[in-house]
């Protein structure tokens, strides 16, 4: 039922100036593999294997990345080093990946309507690669895929966050239905402590149904003046049903320094040494 995997990468990463000035911070290594890596990662380990990219100017890398690279390849064929290429080899035989660009940045909202070409009128998945997902067992879309089998509406990913960092967010109030789902009644976008409805946060992992791209086109300016996704699955929920589900496993805000070097390490010490 879900096929395809929507990456939105076309932001600047400011936060990590000078790095980002000419790379994308969808590509910096978490140890020796780039974040967006991890995320397609996880939309195959889910049966998502339709891949497509929301990318901006200066975005090159992502494309390169995902695609064979004849001269390092021939260099290190046979020798020791060509191992470290399995994962990514994997990733381009398994997935197809497409591309589209968007001009201007006009929020994630407008990110996610960009990528309408590429993903058509079916359900998809929505990963933002700087929230990296770790969990032992089912990763986080694979555990979203199961609930959308049941629920078929739009679902999205939350955490409970200190009650001094709702502005960072998107954050929800809701009616629990079962253990660790909330059928949505309101959410606000990066509220002030007093305002948050609740501290359960949206991090960036989403399933869409195919609808809320009219709704986005329709959705005027929010928060920052930019398109907010918030806003329109907002009015999502008013019309029918958006769940939020309280995700098994380990989030990192990879988007920050202090996130980064934690997913670093995390990484480094149960991931990369464990293989």
């Amino acid at each position: 039922m879900i096929r395809k995997c929507l990456f939105p990468a076309a932001g600047y990463g400011t936060r990590f100036l000078p790095a980002t000035k000419s790379m994308p911070k969808e590509m910096m290594p978490i140890v020796n593999k780039p974040l967006i890596e991890y995320g397609v990662e996880e939309a195959l380990e889910a049966g998502l294997d339709q891949i497509s990219i929301v990318t901006g100017r200066g975005k090159r890398a992502l494309a390169d990345h995902f695609d064979t690279n004849y001269e390092l390849e021939h260099q290190i064929a046979g020798s020791s080093k060509e191992a470290m290429l399995n994962d990514i080899r994997h990733l381009i035989d398994a997935c197809t990946f497409s591309y589209t660009r968007q001009r201007e940045m006009k929020g994630l909202g407008h990110a996610i309507l960009t990528g309408e070409t590429l993903i058509g009128d079916e359900p998809f998945a929505v990963v933002l690669a700087d929230d990296l997902c770790v969990n032992p067992g089912d990763g986080v879309l694979s555990q979203m895929v199961k609930l959308f089998r049941q629920f078929r509406c739009s679902i999205v990913a939350i955490q409970e966050v200190p009650a001094d960092e709702t502005y960072k967010y998107g954050v929800i109030d809701g009616e629990m239905i079962k253990e660790d789902i909330f059928r949505i009644n309101n959410m606000v976008e990066k509220p002030a402590p007093e305002d948050a409805p609740s501290n359960m946060a949206i991090i960036g992992r989403y399933i869409l149904t195919p609808d809320i791209f009219d709704i986005i086109r329709n959705t005027k300016p929010g928060k920052g003046g930019e398109i907010q996704l918030t806003d329109a699955l907002l009015q999502q929920a008013k019309d029918g049903c958006v769940l939020a589900y309280k995700f098994k496993g380990k989030r990192f805000d990879c988007g920050s320094v202090d996130g980064y070097i934690e997913a670093t390490n995390y990484c480094y010490e149960n991931v990369y040494r464990g293989d």
